[in-house]
């Protein structure tokens, strides 16, 4: 990266200068003359968290597998660094090259988290690009984004030219070669929007009117420009065909994963009725070992890591897991590599499983059975028992475990007071289990820690129609969850009732919010995230400002016969089967999963992963 004296000057100043230098192992570096499209990769959200994430790896790679495009990276700066780069008027500027951001055809963002929009606003602001589509009217610096928040980009709508929906790997391909050849023949943006809404996956918003009922509701969406009425989402159905690269950039600084991530399959067969992602990422489809192997011993090689984790939304759900494992071990072991599984599950521990992961002794079990009360565990079709959760822990305690963490949700439909106790109740029962069991380690006593993330409804899930607690209610089982935890061995934690709040909003809000969102980014937030940088009296005064009651998103229960600022995006799972799921979980009843049984959810529609395997019939 080439550096000049103002940026020099910038990074003698800031907490971590290596978050803003480049010149990582494995970076990708091109002549800028030999390249004809230019890709900033944007993640709104500072270094440490960007490089843990693995879309960005995949993309990445992908992209700068093509001699003629560039890819580069370019995360949020944290306040420090924002503060000089104002100061000393230094651009938003790209890792990779130290290019400005605003030299670049595409810059694109990865929409994670909704308490990451300010950001996106600020990133462009620091880039000097103007911040809403229409303002932009070249064909260069085109404003696109994906990831889970792409579902409902409504909040967000003004100021992309485009979202893309589902997997990403063939999709920003596709596009990045339309531009090139409306580049090369002169084209309009216009011209070049108008092509790239027929790609299955990419949703231009601005070819979008909406209207609304008086009551503030959407009654249409209504599609112009020869856009389609609906717009599909791509996926990658045979993942040992998928792209996956065979290095990644190994940062100069600790970061939150700083190891290898394989991903070993994509989607989830549970169907938990609060989890988007299990939805959004239907069908399940799995790698093969083989595949998995190869890629595990790529990555090695090339980035010196000596820890793999086996990454997905349920890895303890892969077919054939202990053979996986065997077959890493027969080359992980002898070359010091440790194997660990971000996620495991109450209902399919075994010590057997613990046995072949090495690694997970160094920070204790982790598990989540999400509500304290089985009647609660039903209504969100957790399909985990009691006594499996007790079974579980019982066996890591004769396994010689003693740190057990447990996450629950609080403020899910249907719940009471009671329910929130059960959760303690749970807890305590978890602690009794150790001191009861004969064969636990001597000499040692056992933690057992309680999380409390507050529910937020979401698009394209079964409580999609639920209004959440008010954040008063929130507090209220948040201090009885702390008041009742009565063992020292017990330890209580939840997130605050403020940002789930603001997340609840723009996680359901409507094309209005662009509004809001440009108020709050002119109040200077950003970072809403982070406890230190969040001011919720800030946002309810850009709320005000612009006419909005957030509590209209938030807190309203939804009818079955509302439109959604999403209805007009297709992620495969039909609208009809969420209704059905909603009305099961009122009445506390269950779902199987997709193994156990098909349930008809609509995702068969891509005829393939597990909708096919188990059942050629199911069309």
């Amino acid at each position: 990266m080439r550096y000049n004296k103002k940026l020099e000057h910038a990074l003698q100043k800031v907490q971590k200068p290596g978050r803003y230098v480049g010149g990582e192992l494995n970076s990708v570096v091109k002549d800028p003359s030999q390249v004809e499209v230019r890709f900033a990769f944007c993640f709104p959200d500072t270094y440490e968290i960007g490089m843990s994430h693995l879309g960005i790896k995949i993309l990445y790679g992908a992209m700068n597998g093509i001699p003629y495009f560039w890819c580069e990276r370019v995360f949020a700066p944290w306040v420090d660094m924002e503060e000089e780069m104002r100061r000393e008027d230094i651009p938003l500027y790209a890792l990779e090259s130290g290019d400005p951001v605003r030299d670049f055809d595409f810059i694109g963002f990865t929409l994670q988290y909704e308490l990451s929009y300010t950001n996106v606003l600020n990133m462009l602001e620091l880039a000097g690009i103007p911040l809403r589509s229409k303002d932009r009217t070249e064909l260069h610096n085109i404003v696109v984004g994906g990831g889970p928040c792409a579902c409902n980009p409504e909040p967000l709508a003004d100021f992309f030219d485009i979202f893309f929906l589902g997997d990403g790997e063939e999709v920003d391909i596709e596009v990045m070669e339309l531009y090139r050849q409306c580049k090369k023949e002169g084209k309009s943006k216009l011209a070049f929007l108008e092509q790239a809404a027929q790609i299955q996956g990419v949703y231009v918003p601005a070819f979008y009117d909406v209207t609304y009922n008086e009551d503030g509701t959407v009654k249409a969406y209504t599609p112009t420009h020869g856009a389609p009425a609906t717009v599909k989402k791509r996926n990658m159905m045979d993942m040992d065909k998928s792209y996956y690269p065979k290095d990644f950039v190994v940062p100069l600084i600790d970061v939150v994963h700083n190891r290898i991530s394989e991903e070993v399959l994509r989607g989830c067969i549970r169907g938990c009725r609060f989890c988007q992602a299990g939805f959004l990422y239907r069908p399940y489809r799995e790698k093969s070992i083989e595949t998995i192997d190869r890629q595990c011993r790529d990555l090695c090689a090339s980035t010196g890591y000596d820890e793999i984790s086996l990454s997905s939304l349920s890895t303890s759900d892969y077919g054939n897991l202990n053979e996986l494992i065997d077959t890493l071990h027969q080359w992980t072991e002898g070359e010091k590599v440790s194997l660990s599984l971000p996620s495991l599950r109450v209902d399919n521990f075994s010590p057997e499983l613990m046995e072949r992961i090495n690694s997970v002794r160094k920070s204790g079990l982790t598990f989540a059975p999400e509500a304290g009360s089985q009647r609660m565990r039903d209504v969100i079709n957790k399909n985990v028992t009691e006594e499996q959760l007790l079974h579980t822990v019982n066996v890591a305690f004769t396994e010689g475990w003693t740190r057990i963490k447990l996450y629950f949700m609080i403020g899910l439909p249907t719940e009471t007071i009671e329910d929130v106790i059960a959760i303690d109740e749970l807890g305590q029962k978890v602690v009794d289990a150790f001191y009861q069991n004969k064969e636990k380690p001597r000499g040692k006593g056992v933690e057992v820690s309680l999380s409390a993330a507050a529910f937020v409804p979401k698009p394209f899930t079964p409580f999609q129609w639920f209004g959440q607690d008010t954040m008063e209610m929130l507090q209220e089982k948040q201090r009885a969850l702390k008041g009742n935890a009565h063992s020292r061995k017990l330890s209580v934690s939840y997130h605050g009732a403020k940002t789930s709040f603001l997340e609840a909003v723009f996680a359901r809000g409507d094309r209005r919010l662009c509004a809001v969102m440009e108020k709050a980014r002119e109040f200077g937030l950003r970072f809403d995230g982070w406890e230190d940088c969040f001011d919720f009296d800030k946002w309810m005064e850009a709320f005000a400002a612009c006419g909005l009651d957030p509590a209209f998103y938030a807190n309203r229960h939804r009818e079955f016969d509302e439109v959604f600022p999403w209805d007009h995006l297709d992620y495969g799972v039909k609208k009809e089967f969420f209704v059905e799921e909603c009305k099961r979980a009122y009445a506390a009843q269950t779902t199987p999963n997709c193994r156990e049984q098909c349930s008809h959810c609509g995702a068969a529609c891509y005829k393939g992963g597990i909708c096919v395997e188990k059942r050629e019939s199911v069309v």
